[in-house]
C-alpha cells in the first residue's frame, strides 16, 4: 500500500510521536497550522469517514477519548481546541487514511488552509 499515514505506522517514515497505542498514533503536523497541530490516526488503515463500519465505531470513540486526553496533555484542554476531521477532496482531504488535525494553543476563527496537503 502507497499511503503516507500507512508508512509512519510502521516506521518507514518517521515522525515526532505525542501519543501511540495498539490502535492509535498521534503526531506533530509538519507543516502546523497552529501552536499545538497534531493528527490522530488510526493504525487500522481506512480511507476516510465515509468508510467507517459499525465494526469501527469503539475505534472512532477510542480517537475522541485520546484526543481528550492529548489535548489536556498539550495544555490545551482548558483553553480550548479544535477537532477536525477532513472527508473526501472537496473538503481539503489528500491523505487517504482517516485522521484527525487537533489544533489549539492560540485564538482559532476561522481557518482556512487545513488541508491534507502538509502533511495530514
Amino acid at each position: 500500500m502507497d499511503c503516507l499515514f500507512c508508512k509512519i505506522v510502521e516506521g518507514s517514515i518517521p515522525s515526532n510521536k505525542v501519543f501511540e497505542n495498539e490502535n492509535l498514533l498521534v503526531f506533530h503536523d509538519i507543516v502546523p497550522a497552529a501552536p499545538v497541530h497534531v493528527l490522530i490516526i488510526p493504525k487500522k488503515h481506512i480511507d476516510s469517514m465515509n468508510e467507517v463500519t459499525t465494526e469501527d465505531l469503539p475505534l472512532i470513540a477510542e480517537i475522541h477519548q485520546v484526543a481528550q486526553q492529548v489535548a489536556k496533555d498539550l495544555g490545551v484542554n482548558e483553553s480550548g481546541y479544535r477537532l477536525i476531521n477532513n472527508c473526501g477532496p472537496d473538503s481539503g482531504q489528500a491523505v487517504q487514511h482517516l485522521h484527525y488535525h487537533l489544533l489549539g494553543g492560540a485564538k482559532i476563527g476561522a481557518l482556512t488552509g487545513i488541508s491534507s496537503s502538509h502533511q495530514s
